[in-house]
């Protein structure tokens, strides 16, 4: 593993235990150094799961039922899993437990070529540093300070009352209303519980950070596909674009799963159509108006989520250029998912169609849903597709930089101002991974409880990025702390100072994506 991955993690009963579990899985074979990509992605589902990590390869089939984190690491499974593993343990991860893991390594010829480079100590020291805050304050990493756990409650309690409002309301006028109140909870629901959860941050107990996961399900939307998506597409390749296979796309060619580089943001092609979210993407003639109708498709976020994403990933397994076979590959997790939409869809459909009828009965679901889907729309894609966010570009060309949509790289002249301040500064690559998540996201309101709670910490969009295993209640005590260390190494560190501007800005650049020729 690289030198980058350093051990900072304390030698307890826990992780001896977890040393011996990950001994028995490792002894029944010998070290290979030939593995290929194809088979490393055969090996994808929960019951025979393999991942390569700084292209060693780990067999973790059965070091899953033991992981303290719970299954969430069986997300890994067929996949080049280096940037989970970093990015999941702040305190690092025993080099015993790698090494028993350990099955082999890649084959030489399919080693994999990130865009992302970790050679640096900014993010190492980073890491330590959060570590330290957290153990000053007291607070644990998952979970946080249990806030959560009260703010849980009463946002489950308001969605669930709101529904029951929405059914016994006389005038459909009032039931409209509890249907609006009854969305902006399920988008809180959203955010604020099953977020966290299924990152594995809502507690430090793995049975309530299912139960905070499945939320999502209980909204009528799919936790594991928000995994696949959310957790293996974004959070690792955030605002980054595979043109090849953009290309590939584009003249109506489906590479095989294995052929596929999986280093690309579903994000920006695929959450919002007849939208220019990427600078590398050809403008088309009605993009012009994009700002105009962006509200609108904001809305229809959830509704196209809930009843086309879901349903397509569940049944073929695959999203986009992601293997969901690590979820949708078990019997049981189907079940959950067809048993999840069928209740959801009885409680959220059905019976508000007994108490109003029909018609009126779906259009409450869909005002439901419109509020919900602008709700969150609003909050996510101002962390990301805003004035000064970068962008990320891999191709044949080879590793480009994040550059803004006007061409520009603003971490250069970060890091020479930085120069200036500080002799010897120490080089942080312009594609370090964790420099690259500052690149790419922004912050809005830093600082403040009240709109940290609010957002579930989308408003600190950029400690949540490099951190996602800690609680959002934890980031008001990292704001700070990571700001500092990105003005040490001459890191940008974008944020504005409310919603209301990031959300102008938002569209000012979505204007502007709408016109400027592709890149």
């Amino acid at each position: 593993i690289s030198n980058t991955n350093k051990i900072m993690c304390r030698n307890t009963p826990a992780s001896q235990s977890i040393a011996a579990t990950a001994e028995t899985t490792s002894t029944t074979r010998k070290n290979r150094s030939n593995i290929t990509r194809k088979e490393l992605k055969s090996h994808n589902t929960p019951s025979n799961a393999w991942c390569a990590v700084h292209n060693k390869v780990l067999d973790i089939s059965t070091f899953a039922k033991r992981h303290p984190g719970g299954d969430v690491i069986l997300l890994a499974a067929g996949m080049d899993a280096t940037v989970l593993f970093e990015t999941y343990h702040p305190r690092g991860v025993p080099g015993a437990v790698v090494d028993k893991l350990c099955i082999g390594t890649m084959d030489s010829a399919e080693e994999f070529q990130s865009f992302y480079s970790w050679d640096s100590e900014f993010y190492p020291v980073l890491k330590k540093r959060v570590v330290q805050k957290l153990e000053e304050v007291g607070a644990d990493l998952r979970g946080g300070s249990g806030s959560i756990l009260f703010k849980a409650m009463c946002l489950l309690f308001g969605f669930w009352y709101a529904l029951f409002r929405m059914y016994t309301a006389s005038a459909f006028a009032e039931a409209s209303a509890w249907s609006v109140t009854m969305g902006i909870f399920a988008s809180f629901i959203g955010t604020c519980i099953q977020h966290d959860g299924n990152h594995g941050a809502f507690s430090k107990r793995k049975w309530v950070n299912k139960l905070a996961g499945w939320t999502l399900d209980m909204i009528g939307a799919s936790g594991f596909t928000w995994e696949i998506q959310h957790m293996l597409g974004h959070h690792p390749y955030t605002n980054v674009l595979d043109c090849h296979e953009d290309a590939q796309k584009q003249k109506g060619v489906d590479s095989p799963l294995h052929e596929k580089d999986q280093e690309s943001d579903p994000d920006v092609f695929s959450s919002f159509p007849l939208m220019r979210m990427h600078p590398t993407h050809a403008p088309s003639w009605f993009h012009k108006y994009q700002h105009l109708y962006a509200p609108l498709l904001f809305s229809l976020m959830t509704v196209a989520k809930v009843f086309q994403q879901d349903f397509e990933v569940a049944m073929s397994k695959r999203l986009y250029h992601i293997d969901a076979h690590c979820r949708y590959g078990s019997v049981l997790n189907l079940l959950r998912f067809w048993l999840m939409k069928l209740v959801s869809l009885g409680y959220m459909v059905a019976i508000p169609c007994y108490f109003h009828g029909v018609w009126r009965g779906i259009a409450l679901f869909m005002i439901g849903h419109f509020s919900c889907g602008e709700m969150l729309a609003t909050m996510f894609i101002v962390n990301h597709v805003i004035e000064g966010v970068s962008f990320g570009q891999k191709n044949s060309a080879g590793l480009q930089v994040p550059t803004t949509v006007e061409g520009s790289t603003p971490m250069e002249q970060t890091r020479a101002e930085a120069m200036k301040k500080r002799k010897g500064l120490a080089e942080v690559p312009l594609n370090d991974w964790a420099a690259v998540q500052c690149q790419t996201s922004v912050n809005w309101s830093p600082g403040s409880w009240f709109w940290n709670h609010f957002s579930g910490g989308l408003s600190h969009q950029i400690e949540h990025h490099l951190f996602p295993s800690i609680c959002h209640t934890n980031y008001v005590h990292l704001h700070e702390v990571v700001k500092q260390t990105c003005e040490e190494y001459g890191v940008p560190y974008q944020s504005e100072p409310n919603l209301y501007t990031a959300y102008g800005k938002m569209m000012s650049h979505l204007k502007f994506l709408g016109r400027e020729k592709a890149l």
